[in-house]
């Protein structure tokens, strides 16, 4: 397998890859020096993860990997980009999976286009910020592999590390928040459930995916990795787990049902309304203009007795000013025209300030909005990019307020920010001033998702200056960064909420399960360890053909949550997640199942 980058997710993908799922892996990163300094987290990440696997090893289960097979070190390439002549180097004619993870979607694109054309029965996966290129891009691939013939094992699979992390990273700021997964047809939809009190039923929902850490509601709690140790997160516990796990919040999932895949959301919805360009004081006036006009038309037609359309015409005449004196009509006729000229005059003013006002609104819709006065309780985002910007949107369809933070008046975020008019501050977060004028003193949590490590962590350490008590969420790329600052605020500020994230961490398993297979539908979060789902066939699976449901879900490394009867590639025509126990899984059948990295690593292999 090939992975190209130019980041911290190239690396934990490949150690991943080596680690988890044993497998022969070349990496391709931008330079030599670059590439020393990749590798050594590439070995450093697949050696966690094999001594962590280790430590949470349930009892009398075996290690799939211990029988001795030689799995060769990674081979390292320095180069630019990925072009053809790279990825020929690299073993692309003859490889199983290509994974492009560069953070320019432009390279990755013209990487993807190289790599069909050396071998059209590469299984590609790609890093596209752009959801609906990345849709294109994948039909017009799987077209191009299947233009030879049946190419079965060829699949193009696009994915975000933006769409992956953002969940992960809401989820910090509001507690209970609930995980959504469209992909492939079927959306999953599982939610955080805090731990309940003595004498009361849990709520009910298709299984239980884990046990959150038994100290997650501890601001000093866990980080929620594999090195928490009996107090870090459960994943797929048995029945007996869940029943003895007393006062801990679970990861419960509610909800497996067929859906239309998401299309890219624009403005419908999401429109202005004529109320935000008219205040309602001149709304109220206008309303009252008309009224007035109402009742001189009608004054007139009961006087004069003329035609209804005619009576109009003549009363907008002389609200206008526009129509000759009535010199020698009657005297009624005579006070409706100088009542129709008043209206008129008192009308003149309102449409002027309507229009000024209207000018204004228009302009202050295409500025940013400032955080308004007295506002508390709010979401501090730190950083308007592809994972901020994410989050945003996140936090917004959550309905929590949220105030930006950016430096970068160009940035990618600011037009989402402008359109859901959320109040945003221009300025470095760390000079002094800005997170004050984003409230950060009032606020509930910070969110700081900048690009950078060190902005993230300094923005931290001065908004806990201004708010001890605030709750902190950062997002940093290299997991054992992220845990030595979560466990350095941690003793430094025990009162206050801190939690860490690794985009990285959070992505690799999503791109290296894609990687061994299109099967793989998605991933959940879970603090920082993660859940995916996938979709396989029964037939050639030992652990799945011939055995029960219940004989077929192992605790801690997979389970059976629904027998898909659509079929692969086929219209979806429905989910049978009511399974009973004693079914017995043939081998047409085709399953939904949720796994962990190691239990998936060991169905796929």
């Amino acid at each position: 397998m090939i992975v190209c980058g130019d980041d911290a997710l190239a690396a934990r993908l490949a150690g991943e890859l080596h680690g988890v799922y044993r497998e022969r892996v070349t990496l391709v990163v931008p330079s030599a020096r670059e590439s020393e300094g990749v590798a050594g987290r590439v070995r450093a990440s697949a050696l966690l993860g094999r001594i962590s696997a280790a430590m949470n090893r349930p009892a009398g289960v075996t290690d799939p990997w211990s029988s001795g097979e030689v799995v060769l070190p990674i081979r390292e390439m320095a180069a630019p980009e990925p072009t053809e002549e790279v990825l020929r180097q690299a073993g692309a004619e003859r490889a199983t999976a290509l994974a492009l993870v560069y953070n320019d979607d432009e390279t990755n694109v013209r990487g993807a286009l190289a790599a069909r054309r050396l071998n059209p029965r590469l299984r590609l996966v790609i890093r596209l910020y752009n959801r609906k290129l990345g849709q294109h891009l994948a039909e017009l691939l799987d077209q191009a592999a299947a233009v030879g013939g049946s190419v079965r094992d060829a699949s193009t699979t696009v994915l975000s590390d933006a769409d992956t992390a953002a969940p992960a990273l809401a989820a910090t700021a509001v507690a209970g928040t609930s995980k959504v997964l469209h992909a492939d047809g079927l959306m999953l939809r599982a939610v955080e459930r805090p731990p309940s009190g003595d004498g009361e039923a849990a709520e009910p929902g298709l299984c239980t995916l884990a046990l959150l850490s038994s100290t997650v509601n501890d601001p000093a709690g866990t980080e929620g990795s594999d090195r928490s140790g009996p107090q870090g997160p459960l994943l797929l516990p048995d029945d007996d787990a869940v029943a003895a796990a007393t006062g801990r919040g679970a990861l419960v999932l509610q909800t497996v049902t067929h859906a239309v895949p998401r299309s890219a959301r624009g403005l419908s919805g999401r429109g202005a309304p004529l109320g935000r360009f008219f205040s309602r004081r001149l709304r109220w006036a206008v309303f009252g203009v008309i009224a007035a006009v109402f009742g001189l038309a009608v004054a007139s037609w009961w006087i004069t007795g003329d035609e209804p359309l005619h009576v109009t015409y003549v009363t907008l005449l002389d609200l206008f000013a526009i129509n000759d004196p009535a010199v020698g009509e009657s005297t009624s006729r005579q006070v409706l025209q100088l009542l129709s000229g008043l209206v008129g005059l008192a009308l003149l003013p309102l449409l002027v300030a309507g229009a000024l006002e209207a000018l204004g609104a228009f302009r202050a819709a295409s500025a940013l909005r400032r955080p308004p006065r007295g506002l508390s309780g709010h979401v501090v985002l730190l950083g308007l990019g592809k994972i901020g910007t994410r989050v945003l949107d996140r936090l917004r369809e959550l309905g929590i307020p949220v105030v930006c933070v950016e430096s970068d008046p160009e940035a990618r975020g600011l037009p989402l920010a402008r359109r859901l008019r959320v109040p945003v501050v221009l300025g470095d977060v760390t000079q002094e001033g800005v997170l004050e004028a984003a409230k950060v003193g009032r606020a509930h949590a910070l969110l700081a998702v900048t690009s950078s490590d060190t902005t993230n962590l300094e923005a931290a350490l001065y908004a806990r200056t201004v708010n001890p008590e605030l709750r902190v969420s950062l997002r940093l790329y290299d997991d054992d960064f992220a845990t030595a600052v979560y466990r350095t605020l941690r003793t430094a500020h025990p009162a206050a909420r801190t939690r860490s994230r690794s985009v990285s961490s959070l992505a690799a398993p999503a791109f290296a399960g894609a990687m061994m297979g299109r099967q793989i539908l998605g991933a959940i979060p879970v603090e920082r360890k993660v859940l995916l789902f996938a979709r396989l066939q029964v037939a050639g699976h030992p652990e799945f053909e011939g055995k029960t449901v219940t004989e077929a879900c192992r605790p801690g490394a997979w389970r059976v949550i629904a027998l898909d009867t659509a079929g692969a590639g086929d219209s979806p025509s429905g989910l049978m997640w009511h399974l009973h126990p004693g079914y017995v899984l043939g081998p047409d059948d085709q399953v939904v199942i949720v796994a962990t990295r190691r239990g998936l690593a060991e169905l796929l292999t």
